[in-house]
C-alpha cells in the first residue's frame, strides 16, 4: 500500500522543474521480448489443446501477467494462475539467455541520462527473476532500483507501479516530484499507468498501435535521443501546466 496518495507527489506551486528521473519500462521498451512472450503463450495454449492467434497474443501486451494468465486460462490452460505466470517467464527468461534483443537506441540513452545525473528506475509487469536477467546484461548499473509487477497490488494500466516508483524516488530526495520524472511506455496499458499515474509520458509505441492521445509525447524510436530531448518534455509539460492554472 502507498503511503502517499497521488496529489502528496505533486509540485505545490507551478515551476520549471528539472530533469531528475526516468522511469523505463522494459518489455517493448528497453528490450524487444514480445517474440518471446508470444511464442510461450502459443506453446502453452496449444499444448492444452486451444487454439492462440499472434492478434490474441498482440491484445494481451503490456498487461499485468496474472492479468494474461487469467485470459490464457480462458483460452484452455488447465493451470493455477501461479503456474501459468512461471512457465511463461522461464520460457521468456530462457530466451534473452540465448539472446538478449536490445530496443534501437535504448541502451544509448540509458547510458547518457546516467552520465548527466538523472535516476533511472525500471517499472515492470515482468517479474523480478526476469528483469534481473535484463539489467545484470547491461554493461553498468544505471538502474537505481527495480518495480516488477509482483511487488505491486495493481499492475499496469492502474497507476501503482509508476507512484510506486516516484515514491521510492523520494525516499532520498524529499524535492522531488511527479513534475520532476518522465515515462518511457510502448503499449496502450504502460502508458495509460504512466499517465495516470501524472508523470510526464513519452510513449515509443513497438508491437501494438497506439490510439492518438494529447496527453502523452510519442517518439518513433530512441535512436538519437538525447539528454535534451527528454528534459524538453519535462519544460513542456510545466508550460503547459503552468498555462492551465
Amino acid at each position: 500500500m502507498l503511503s502517499h496518495a497521488a496529489d502528496d507527489l505533486r509540485p505545490r506551486t507551478p515551476t520549471q522543474p528539472e530533469l531528475k528521473a526516468v522511469l523505463w519500462d522494459m518489455d517493448g521498451t528497453l528490450v524487444d521480448t514480445e517474440p518471446y512472450w508470444i511464442a510461450a503463450e502459443m506453446e502453452l495454449v496449444a499444448a492444452h489443446g486451444g487454439q492462440w492467434s499472434e492478434a490474441d497474443a498482440m491484445s494481451l501486451v503490456g498487461n499485468a501477467l496474472d492479468s494474461t494468465a487469467a485470459v490464457l486460462q480462458n483460452a484452455g490452460v488447465q493451470l493455477e494462475i501461479r503456474e501459468i505466470i512461471d512457465h511463461l517467464s522461464n520460457s521468456v527468461i530462457a530466451g534473452i539467455r540465448r539472446q538478449l534483443p536490445w530496443r534501437p537506441g535504448a541502451r544509448e540513452l540509458l547510458q547518457e541520462l546516467h552520465s548527466r545525473g538523472v535516476r533511472c528506475a525500471l517499472v515492470t509487469m515482468s517479474e523480478r527473476p526476469m528483469a534481473t536477467e535484463v539489467v545484470k546484461a547491461l554493461d553498468g548499473d544505471y538502474f537505481e532500483f527495480l518495480i516488477t509487477g509482483e511487488e505491486v497490488e495493481n499492475g499496469k494500466p492502474h497507476p501503482e507501479p509508476y507512484l510506486k516508483a516516484v515514491e521510492q524516488l523520494r525516499e532520498s530526495d524529499p524535492t522531488l516530484t511527479i513534475a520532476h520524472c518522465v515515462a518511457f511506455e510502448d503499449s496502450i496499458p504502460g502508458v495509460a499507468s504512466a499517465i495516470a499515474s501524472g508523470v510526464a509520458t513519452i510513449a515509443i509505441p513497438h508491437a501494438v498501435p497506439l490510439p492518438e492521445d494529447p496527453r502523452r509525447t510519442t517518439w518513433e524510436t530512441l535512436t538519437g535521443k538525447t539528454f535534451d530531448d527528454v528534459r524538453a518534455v519535462v519544460l513542456s509539460r510545466a508550460v503547459t501546466a503552468g498555462a492551465a492554472l
